[in-house]
């Protein structure tokens, strides 16, 4: 049996490929034998293995001579390779599309060494001793229909310059191995796709515009409740669930007031509540990351600032509704909850508003003079093209791949503009002075005054909807001062 190093440091070491990460192991031995941690979620996921990585299968790979040589196979599914027995030389190939495709790494494997192989790198090895024991653990069960899917390299192609240690004509192939592909003609493994719901939103046309942007559109599908109504349990037969790595759920019933009618409280926690809590489910049982958009009203508004360890306490039966949805989307194993405020995109929305009503005021042919606006909600705008970046950062989309390569953990993460938070006045102000110079126009009122001659039912609003944006920040990605935003968004560039 080879030589290995006990009492290592548990440590992962980056490979050049994106995502392949090789686990030095920390083995304990003495004269009896040998034990060690394998696989410890926690500890290697702050190392930076995938926390999202959720094994489901143990399969073991015995070679009872030195020079059995396995690969180069490509497959649907993560997994996470170490050895029991033995030694192994390992050669893994990049076979997804993108920057790095064709790209090589080599390493030899023994019990206190493992690697972490995301999907669709292709993997392969070689026993440097009799007797080995290979052993590794996948993310999805291998079905035939899967199988389908794999992709190969040959194991001899003098493109990928692979060294094997022992000459592949002095080794034990299978005839299917000898004949793979050269990597000219191989087929590079095909992304996972991505569903986005509530396609038709101001969110899910800045995620479109995004994926087109990006060159990922081909890998994305969209739907709206007009072709998926994802509280209905029938409507999942629609899709073959195994072709999906995520799903954006950008559908909500967005109506607040209209949620306190008898009527619209039905349609709210339908799609908001149920919808999402079916869609958790079928996320995971499918090993899919399921990406859910929620909101400020899920907190009564009485803290200045909001963060995502804030218990929950909605004032009105929209908020009720999507902190159900919230708790729902939270028993998946892979989730990301963005919480958003203030929503600003392509559609009707507070800005387009009062960007009509501040050339109204300019019009001298029009009699309106001034406009009253709410001056005691405080928050900040979040506009759909940077939430729709920031979705894309924490899926793990990094600019040249066709598929996530590096995700952030998963959980909840407050996602508004940064920058000074301001009322809903203030904003219109904002808003009348960048598009006709007549802030002036903008007359504060409260909330009381302004909702004094409603007709129908009006919803509580949360004071304070500023949210706490630190944990996104510790992801890697900021969000733009709103206010750069909103003159972007209004044509008037830096």
């Amino acid at each position: 049996m080879a030589d290995f190093a006990f009492e290592k440091d548990l440590q992962a070491v980056e490979t050049g490929i994106p995502g392949l990460v090789v686990v030095e192991l920390a083995v304990h031995g003495d004269a009896r034998g040998w034990f060690k941690e394998n696989w410890q979620r926690g500890k290697m996921a702050a190392l930076g293995v995938p926390a999202s990585f959720r094994p489901v299968q143990n399969n073991i790979s015995f070679n009872a001579e030195r020079g059995v040589t396995r690969g180069i196979h490509a497959e649907p599914w993560d997994k996470f390779i170490s050895v029991a027995t033995g030694s192994v030389f390992g050669a893994w190939v990049d076979l997804r599309p993108g920057r790095t495709y064709g790209r090589v790494f080599t390493c030899a494997l023994d019990p206190s060494r493992a690697i972490y192989v995301p999907r669709g790198v292709g993997n392969s090895f070689q026993a440097l001793e009799d007797g080995t024991a290979y052993t590794y653990l996948v993310d999805a069960h291998w079905s035939a229909e899967l199988k389908k899917t794999y992709t190969f390299v040959n194991l001899a192609d003098p493109e990928l310059g692979i060294r094997w240690p022992i000459p592949l004509d002095e080794c034990t192939l299978s005839e299917a191995d000898r004949n793979h592909p050269m990597l000219r003609d191989a087929l590079p493994m095909e992304p996972r796709r991505t569903l986005v719901t509530g396609c038709n939103g101001q969110l899910g046309r800045a995620v479109r515009a995004l994926a087109e942007e990006r060159g990922l559109v081909d890998f994305f599908d969209f739907c709206d409740i007009d072709t998926f109504d994802m509280s209905d349990p029938d409507a999942y037969e629609r899709y073959d669930w195994s072709l999906y790595g995520a799903v954006v759920n950008c559908g909500a019933y967005t109506a607040v007031d209209r949620a306190e009618t008898p009527e619209g409280r039905a349609a709210c926690w339908k799609a908001n509540a149920t919808g999402p809590a079916l869609l958790s489910r079928l996320c995971a049982e499918r090993n899919i990351t399921l990406v859910h958009i929620s909101s400020d009203y899920v907190f009564d508004g009485t803290r200045e600032l909001h963060d995502e360890g804030e218990p929950l306490s909605p004032l009105s039966v929209y908020g009720q509704s999507k902190a159900a949805g919230d708790l729902a989307v939270s028993t998946c194993p892979k989730y990301y909850i963005l919480r958003s405020s203030w929503v600003i995109g392509e559609g009707h929305n507070f800005v387009r508003t009062m960007a009509k009503l501040s050339d109204r005021v300019a019009d001298p042919g029009d009699a309106l003079s001034q406009v009253t606006v709410v001056d005691d909600q405080i928050g900040r705008l979040t506009f759909t093209e940077d939430m729709a970046e920031a979705v894309f950062h924490l899926l793990g989309y990094r600019e040249g791949d066709l598929e996530p390569s590096s995700p952030a953990p998963c959980g909840t993460y407050d996602c508004t503009g940064s920058g000074d938070p301001a009322s809903w006045a203030e904003i219109a102000r904002e808003v009348f002075e960048l598009r006709n110079g007549n802030g002036g126009a903008v007359r504060p009122v409260s909330t009381g005054e302004y909702y004094a001659s409603a007709a129908g039912p009006v919803a509580p609003r949360p004071r304070f909807s500023t949210l706490d944006l630190a944990k996104l920040g510790e992801a890697g990605f900021s969000m733009p001062d709103w206010r750069v935003s909103l003159r972007g968004y209004l044509k008037y560039g830096e």
